[in-house]
Parts: C-alpha cells; sequence; structure tokens
C-alpha cells in the first residue's frame, strides 16, 4: 500500500521531559488596539513600483526589477560581488547547501537553537544535521564546542547570526580552513549586522537571507543567496533556474529548482531597500528604548552585545528568569497579550523538535533548553514609537506590582 509522508512524534515519556522547556500555547490577544509582534512598513515606493511592474507585464522572474534589486542588495545589505534572488529565506539556504555539493552521506555542523529552516535544507540533500549548542549570553552557536563535532563526513558549518547578533567567525574560519570546511551563513535575521566591520552574508563561503514579511528588507515572501564567489553565483543561478543548459532549451544536465523571485516581489525589495538606512537607524532606537525601560528591571536579560560587531536588532528579544523576576515567561506573555501586546517565544531547539527527534533521540543542549524556556521576543516593528515601547516596558514593570 503507498503510503504519504507521515508526522513524528516523541515519545510521551520523553516529551514529558521536554515540557518544562517548551512554551505554552499561544496566547490570545485582547483589546481594541493591538501592538504586534512585528508588520512592515511599505509605505515608500513599494506600490508605485509593484504597479510599473504588472503595467510592463513583465510580472514572472524576467524583469528588470530583479536584476536591479540583486545589484542593490550586493552593494547595500551583503557588501558582495554577487546576489542572486530567490523565493525564500529557506530555497536561499537550500541553494547555498546544494552549490556547495552537500548530499547523502555528508554532515553539516549547526546550531541547537536556530529555527528549524536551518536544518531543513540540509535534509533536503540528503545529509545530517549535527548539532551545537549555544553561548548562554549572545545565544549563537558556541564555537568552543565545534571542533568535537567534526568527523570525516563534515562538509560545512552553517552560522546563524541569531536575532541579528553575528556569530563570532574567525573561529569558525580557522575550522574551516583546517578540517576544508564549506562555511555557510544563515543570515536571514541580520540584514546590515556587521563582524569585524564586515558584512554578514559576505564572510563565509556563502549566505542565505530571508525576504520575509518579518524581517528589516521585505519582499513579503523572497529571500536571496549572497557570495563572493563567482562559481558558487553562477552555480546558483543556474540551479534556480531549473538548470536550463545554455546549450539548448529545455536540456538539463543537473536536477534544479523552480526558486525564481518574481520581477513583482522585486519591485517591492527595490523600494525597501531605498529606506534601508532609515529602517536601520529605526531598529538601533528601539532597542535602545527597550534597554532604557527594562534593563534594571531584576530578572530581565538581553542579548550581550559584543563591541567586534553590530546588531541588526531584527527582533528584540528578553530572558525572563522567574525566581528572579517573580513570573515566568509564559505568564508574562498571557499578561501582555491580556493588553493587546503580541510577542513570540523563542525558537524550540532543532533535538526537541518532532520532526527531528529520531536524529537526535536522547541528546540534549542545556543552553538551547534554556533559552526556549525563559526567551520570547517583543514586538520590534519600525512603525513602532517611542510611546508604544515605553507603554510596553510599563507593563512589564506592573507585573512585579
Amino acid at each position: 500500500m503507498k503510503q504519504c509522508i507521515q508526522p513524528n512524534h516523541i515519545p510521551k515519556s520523553v516529551l514529558r521531559s521536554f515540557s518544562a522547556f517548551l512554551p505554552d500555547k499561544e496566547p490570545t490577544l485582547q483589546g481594541n488596539t493591538i501592538i504586534p509582534v512585528c508588520a512592515p512598513d511599505i509605505s515608500g515606493n513599494e506600490e508605485k513600483y509593484a504597479t510599473r511592474a504588472i503595467r510592463s507585464s513583465w510580472i514572472s522572474s524576467t524583469g528588470d526589477f530583479v536584476e536591479k534589486f540583486e545589484n542593490q542588495f550586493q552593494k547595500n545589505i551583503s557588501n558582495t560581488k554577487f546576489a542572486v534572488a530567490v523565493n525564500s529565506g529557506t530555497s536561499a539556504l537550500h541553494t547555498a547547501c546544494a552549490v556547495c555539493g552537500i548530499t547523502h552521506g555528508d554532515e553539516v555542523i549547526l546550531p541547537a537553537f536556530t529555527m528549524i529552516a536551518t536544518a531543513n535544507p540540509v535534509i533536503y540533500c540528503g545529509a545530517t544535521p549535527v548539532l551545537v549548542d549555544a553561548q548562554a549570553d549572545t545565544w549563537n552557536i558556541d564555537t568552543k564546542k565545534i571542533e568535537e563535532k567534526i568527523t570525516p563526513k563534515t562538509r560545512a558549518i552553517i552560522v546563524v547570526h541569531i536575532y541579528g547578533l553575528p556569530v563570532s567567525l574567525d573561529p569558525i574560519l580557522k575550522l574551516a580552513k583546517k578540517y576544508n570546511l564549506w562555511v555557510i551563513e544563515d543570515a536571514a535575521e541580520s540584514h546590515g549586522a556587521t563582524y569585524l566591520g564586515k558584512r554578514v552574508g559576505g564572510i563565509g563561503d556563502i549566505a542565505g537571507f530571508s525576504l520575509y514579511a518579518n524581517k528589516i528588507i521585505t519582499t513579503g515572501e523572497g529571500g536571496m543567496v549572497t557570495t563572493n564567489n563567482r562559481e558558487l553565483a553562477d552555480r546558483s543561478r543556474s540551479l534556480i533556474n531549473s538548470a536550463f543548459s545554455k546549450e539548448r532549451h529545455f536540456w538539463h544536465s543537473m536536477v534544479g529548482y523552480g526558486y525564481r523571485m518574481t520581477n513583482l516581489q522585486a519591485a517591492v525589495g527595490v523600494a525597501q531597500i531605498e529606506r534601508f538606512k532609515e529602517f536601520w537607524r529605526k531598529k538601533q532606537l528601539i532597542a535602545g528604548w527597550y534597554k532604557e525601560g527594562l534593563e534594571r528591571i531584576p530578572g530581565i536579560r538581553f542579548q550581550t552585545e559584543p563591541k567586534d560587531r553590530t546588531h541588526s536588532h531584527w527582533m528584540n528579544g528578553i530572558l525572563v528568569d522567574k525566581h528572579e523576576f517573580g513570573m515566568d515567561k509564559n505568564k508574562l506573555r498571557k499578561y501582555l497579550a491580556a493588553r493587546g501586546i503580541e510577542t513570540r517565544s523563542f525558537f524550540v531547539p532543532m533535538h526537541m523538535q518532532p520532526a527531528y527527534y529520531p536524529l537526535f533521540d536522547n541528546q540534549r543542549y542545556p543552553v538551547a533548553e534554556t533559552l526556549c524556556r525563559d526567551g520570547f521576543y517583543l514586538p520590534s516593528s519600525t512603525l513602532l514609537t517611542k510611546q508604544d515601547v515605553m507603554n510596553i516596558c510599563r507593563k512589564i514593570q506592573e507585573t512585579r506590582g
């Protein structure tokens, strides 16, 4: 009998041991005025350019806006030689893995604390994800624990700049050189962030950005592959276009993907990049307002920002120590939701995901689990005012009596 794909389930005994770390169900938002966790600002030339694309009749991946968007992205966001527009951040990361030759039997090292979209492309390629725990202060992959996970099967290290804070890349680049590994950046959340003065997305061999509606630069759905390696760029461009041959039409020497970005999406992206500096400044202001309002509250802790990097502040996350604060993060989120303030729980670590539990049976990553248990992020849209942020901070403060 033919069978469709079936979901995996974590054994009840194991789920009980995980339950103390997992977030509650999403709290119900109440109130006449809702502050969303994030909303895009598309009040610039987005409508004008999208209309121009429609009137030109070029609404697929062929159109002037796609090339223009790629050029502007590589100059203004990643500071790379090449950028290839695709239809999602997951597609970008899958393309990056594929052009690096990641395949069946390979292992790819990645952080336990990340969104599942980091691990999925590794599985798409037939490879095996290998997890490394997070650092307790930066929440990024613990660079000191990577080498012990390298085996003869390891082909790449995927680094994730969590919530927009760049990973300390120098130690990883040294390991990559030592063991002849690819370094792939998951830069989904880190538009414009820097490490040692260099923009993320162009420090490793290749990178994938997300352009989802909640990202600093958005096309609604979409992504971007960036690199300084011409060969990887050319292979990416071919792969996302069903690997059409230059020799003759409908002639394919590789199995490709339909990952192209449309001219309509790119039109929105061009308008977004026109305002990137404005969005970046606003993100920095919002982060400063939250620290002003919350950093003196006992039991509230922010992500540490080392001086050798600049944070994009895609989202403003906090950790809540229930003993010191007097309330756990789930209760605080419910309190805020009842007052119209939307929040999001931190990522559930990879080894705790039902989809991947069989791969990581009995593995535990304590820092990642603690981040999941205690962390959530606050409204972070560039549409927020200081009054909005201060109101959120006051609501958090008043829960302590």
